[in-house]
């Protein structure tokens, strides 16, 4: 017996145990639920693809009747397509034909790694080829979703075949320049976690390989643009607009890989069926534990999805409100909005000034005027800190509990720190942004901001950061930083304070500071709250 067909077995105990005969008595009732008594039947395929490499796959397939559903789940980045044979049960007791394949570059798939690029779409082209030929698939209605790098390949892949009719999108990317180097700053981290995982479990192709090694080193920035545009579902907009498939996206507030800010800007830009989730965590979290068949809520939708718009059940998901938020410090409390322009009722301006005896600068809703300044230096970190990439947002996302930072001890020789007067119970919701005027001493350079909801003694949890570079400024002469704070749903209490924090280092970032060099904040700053 081959390793694939061990580890296959392995998963197919695994699902015949959390997906067996109970989950088909409580299996939602839909057009084809004569076949949910049913056990389905599972088949491992090779599939090829156009230039002749194998692609590695599973199929679930109902064992009465014709004309399915169906629905191909691309595996998530390192993953195998076993990943998905929990959930796969499930969709195939509810009458779906369900196809999970490995991405080309990974495990027992030929190939080598193609990002989600030409050579992946062209393979999820083949995949659908192959499923209407070889199972009882009804053509019209095909879905395709996935979790992390096979949610990404899912919606590219919509916006090249027409015959995708409804996507689910799961801790994916729209926008892969943004999330490798949003405001002109590289996210070391997780790309180092990614660039590991397909060394070990993979085949790089030599062209990934030459964008890695410029990425670390910091060159030929335009090469790496173009590379991430030609991966991004909002390069293929017009596309995705005239195939108009249903997609749903689900993601974590955290997502220390791909950034949350970028799926608020697809869902506002795209005008066929939508939905949009966030829950707190970090990459993949939320839907996790849908995986191994446990109850979970983006898995939940997930099923209400394709079940309405594959298999026409009507269980009302095409008229709730497209806009689910989770809010993070307030367990089990959900909140529902038509649209994104409904999640931020006002907004408050908080002026930014000088420093007080405390050793923190005001966070004013009046103006201020009058000169002042404030001098860090890059030779060194503070206390302010977005953890580490993955875990830090995993323990919210399983515990509540978020990273933190005693506020007085930040170092006020490399972070400036302002705050708020005492505040009564303020509901965040939406994008924070700040607005900040500095005099770098080097042409190239970093800032890192955090925000805090502090208590009476000056502990602060972190609600969200994120951080900005500019390059070829003039030594010593003023220039603005505008940068929008990934989003966040959060309850700060009555008798708490808000805090914010701008240094120069973080170790999720790669910024480009130079040695001893030291960044002067001044006037006019300001910071911009989103409120309910």
């Amino acid at each position: 017996m081959t390793l694939r067909r061990i580890l296959t077995s392995l998963a197919a105990v695994m699902f015949l145990i959390v997906g067996g005969p109970a989950t088909a008595a409580v299996a939602t009732t839909t057009a084809t639920s004569t076949v949910a008594s049913a056990r389905p039947a599972l088949r491992l395929v090779d599939i090829t693809a156009s230039d002749g490499v194998v692609l590695k796959a599973n199929v679930m397939t109902p064992v009465i009747g014709n004309n399915h559903p169906a629905i191909v789940f691309a595996a998530s980045w390192g993953l195998s397509d076993a990943e998905y044979l929990v959930q796969a049960t499930k969709f195939a007791q509810d009458g779906f034909v369900v196809l999970s394949y490995t991405t080309r570059g990974f495990w027992f798939s030929g190939g080598k790694i193609d990002v989600a690029g030409p050579k992946d779409i062209d393979d999820a082209k083949v995949v659908v080829d192959w499923l209407i030929a070889n199972t009882p698939t009804d053509p019209t209605r095909i879905g395709f979703g996935g979790v992390s790098y096979g949610s990404g390949i899912s919606l590219l892949a919509a916006a090249n075949d027409p015959r995708i009719r409804s996507v689910v999108m799961m801790s994916g990317w729209t926008d892969l320049v943004q999330s490798l180097y949003a405001d002109q700053t590289r996210h070391v981290q997780s790309t180092w976690l990614l660039l590991t995982v397909g060394r070990i479990v993979g085949r790089l192709s030599d062209e990934f390989k030459a964008i890695a090694d410029d990425f670390f080193a910091g060159r030929n920035v335009p090469a790496l643009i173009e590379y991430g545009a030609k991966r991004s579902a909002m390069t293929y907009l017009a596309q995705l607009q005239r195939n108009r498939p249903a997609i749903m996206m689900a993601q974590a507030y955290g997502d220390s890989v791909f950034g949350p800010n970028q799926h608020v800007d697809f869902f506002n830009a795209y005008h066929g069926p939508k939905r949009l989730e966030y829950a707190p965590g970090d990459h993949a979290i939320p839907e996790m534990s849908g995986l191994a068949g446990l109850p979970n809520h983006v898995w939940t939708s997930t099923h209400r999805w394709f079940g309405h718009y594959l298999n026409g059940v009507d269980n009302g998901i095409d008229t709730d409100d497209a806009l689910v938020l989770q809010v993070r410090n307030a367990h089990g409390k959900v909140e529902q909005y038509p649209d994104w322009a409904h999640v931020t009722g006002s907004t408050t301006r908080y002026h930014l000034g000088d420093k007080r005896w405390t050793g923190s600068g005001p966070m004013s809703t009046n103006e201020i005027t009058g000169n002042w300044s404030e001098r860090i230096s890059t030779a060194g970190d503070t206390v302010a800190d977005s953890g580490v990439v993955i875990l830090s947002n995993t323990v919210e996302g399983l515990t509540g509990r978020t990273p933190h930072a005693w506020l007085p001890a930040v170092d006020r020789r490399r972070g400036v720190v302002w705050s708020t007067d005492w505040l009564r119970a303020t509901p965040i919701r939406g994008m924070p942004r700040m607005h900040l005027t500095v005099r770098p001493s080097a042409a190239n350079g970093t800032v890192v901001a955090y925000l805090y909801d502090v208590n009476a003694v000056g502990r602060g949890a972190l609600i969200t950061q994120a951080p900005i570079s500019w390059v070829d400024a003039k030594p010593g002469e003023p220039i603005t930083l505008d940068l929008r704070l990934p989003l966040t749903a959060w309850d700060v209490p009555s008798g708490h304070y808000l805090s914010l924090v701008v240094d120069t280092k973080d170790p999720l970032y790669q910024g480009t500071n130079s040695r001893n060099a030291s960044v002067t904040v001044t006037g006019p700053s300001w910071f911009e709250l989103p409120l309910r």
